[in-house]
């Protein structure tokens, strides 16, 4: 895949996987970048993930707490609020009309 694309294509949607993530668990910087990847995602890099998160923060759809680490220094968990989870369901529909919108013309124009 042109990773150019994939790209740009992220950017539009990058702030719904992590609510979607959120959704599941709270969960740290790295741990979601890490998610992220394994769904097929990633890889996202912090210089690109933490601002996500921290926009998030700031339009009070995530919150976040320090949590000692039992072998390592405190981390930043993110969890959803309950702002964020009316907007994951409301964005969730909104990318779906979109998505099968765009797979509707792309079915039709290959299948010509």
């Amino acid at each position: 895949m042109d990773t150019d694309r994939r790209s740009q294509w992220l950017r539009g949607v990058l702030d719904l996987c992590v609510l979607a993530l959120l959704a599941r668990e709270e969960s740290y910087g790295y741990q979601l970048a890490q998610s992220l990847d394994e769904a097929g995602i990633g890889p996202i890099q912090g210089g690109t993930l933490y601002p996500v998160l921290l926009r998030l923060q700031r339009t009070g759809l995530v919150v976040a707490h320090w949590r000692e680490g039992a072998a390592g220094p405190a981390r930043k968990y993110y969890r959803l609020t309950e702002a964020g989870q009316t907007a994951l369901r409301r964005d969730g529909r909104d990318w779906q009309l979109f998505a099968g919108q765009v797979e509707s013309l792309w079915k039709e124009a290959v299948e010509q």
